[in-house]
């Protein structure tokens, strides 16, 4: 069995590593469901404010995957949120290469409506890329997008964790203006969106700064090989190199998505439907999908056969998801109890007195404490 942590959560399988520390399937004790948990592995100020910050963000959205629960058990703390199985938009390129536009214009439709919601709470996600924005296991039916990793979000106003003159995000999708030390906003995000869908259409990353310099010093360039007219014309109003120039909100931009969707063209007889598929692989020995239980041995069932490969490698997304608890078999039977054969009890050990208990060192009330520090060195940052 796991290592359970805080006396809930039982790390299961590491699944994924981000920049603060690993992501692990874990089996909740108390919801009896598994979950995806982020660990992190240092006990710095500077990450346990960032810590704080993602933990405390609460959107509901069926496009968004934000924190649910969170726990602290002496120098470690963690935050769990739903688990997503079909792997990233990344693995999705990798696996397919191109995607189709229409298949293309779903998935950003569905980012536009998630980012929405995060902006209309006052936040920048500043992350968005392909390996943020998880799959659900839909085959090869209707996908299901979900942001994730709001582990350098920030609201609006916040004070920065770091320096003026330090670019927060991932190289190759970060705006012109974050390039340039401006302060996060909403429009940034929006840059990144255009980034991602040429991404999924192109099959590779694009070049940003190749891109921004052409628009600069030769206004718009036509629609790439492979980008639909009308859909270009949207990707293009994401890449102005001047914010003041790109939609404002994402409901403009899906406004407009929207509306280029019905000028495209059909999808074609010969067109490969996209699959997505489970990423996860089969629990280890000594988890069934109720949870902890017997998985070999006679008598046992069988695990679920039919698992895609598991994730190669290290990965930056943040959690996954399992399949609907339909697709397993029955729960696991427990084993039969073995006969009680009676036994003369031996004498009461003596009890001597001992060193007191290991009290868990509260975290996050250090987290708060360093948050303190934080602002009072805000001068210098």
């Amino acid at each position: 069995m796991g290592e359970v942590f805080a006396g809930r959560y039982e790390l299961v399988d590491p699944i994924g590593r981000g920049g603060a520390g690993a992501v692990w399937r874990a089996w909740d004790h108390r919801r009896r469901r598994y979950v995806a948990a982020k660990v992190l592995q240092q006990s710095d100020a500077h990450t346990l404010l960032r810590f704080v910050r993602e933990q405390a963000l609460r959107i509901d959205h069926p496009h968004v995957l934000a924190p649910a629960s969170w726990a602290a058990d002496d120098d470690k703390v963690l935050f769990t949120m739903d688990l997503v199985a079909g792997g990233s938009l990344a693995h999705v390129v990798g696996d397919h290469g191109p995607l189709p536009p229409r298949f293309v214009c779903t998935l950003l439709d569905q980012l536009l409506s998630g980012l929405a919601t995060v902006h209309a709470e006052g936040v920048v996600h500043r992350d968005v890329k392909p390996a943020n924005l998880l799959m659900e296991v839909t085959g090869t039916g209707r996908p299901h997008l979900r942001l994730s990793d709001f582990g350098i979000s920030m609201r609006k106003g916040e004070p920065r964790l770091t320096e003026t003159n330090y670019v927060v995000g991932t190289p190759g999708y970060l705006a012109p203006e974050q390039l340039l030390g401006a302060e996060p906003d909403f429009t940034a995000d929006l840059f990144a969106v255009g980034l991602v869908g040429l991404h999924l259409l192109q099959g590779r990353k694009p070049d940003s700064q190749a891109l921004v310099e052409h628009f600069l010093t030769h206004g718009t360039p036509g629609a790439p090989e492979g980008v639909p007219e009308p859909l270009w014309q949207v990707l293009t109003g994401l890449l102005q190199p001047d914010p003041r120039a790109r939609f404002r909100t994402a409901t403009g931009a899906r406004t407009a998505l929207n509306a280029a969707v019905e000028m495209l063209p059909a999808q074609g007889p010969a067109e490969e439907p996209v699959q997505i598929v489970d990423r996860l692989g089969p629990l280890p020995p000594g988890f069934g999908p109720e949870g902890p239980g017997m998985t070999e041995g006679p008598g046992a069932p069988e695990v679920p056969t039919g698992f895609g490969p598991p994730l190669p490698g290290p990965s930056e997304t943040g959690s996954f998801h399992l399949p609907p608890p339909a697709a397993y078999p029955p729960p696991y039977a427990p084993t039969a109890p073995a006969p009680t054969v009676p036994t003369v009890p031996p004498p009461a050990p003596v009890r001597r007195p001992g060193p007191p208990p290991k009290v868990a060192v509260p975290v996050l009330l250090l987290a708060l404490v360093s948050l303190a520090v934080g602002f009072w060195a805000l001068g210098r940052i």
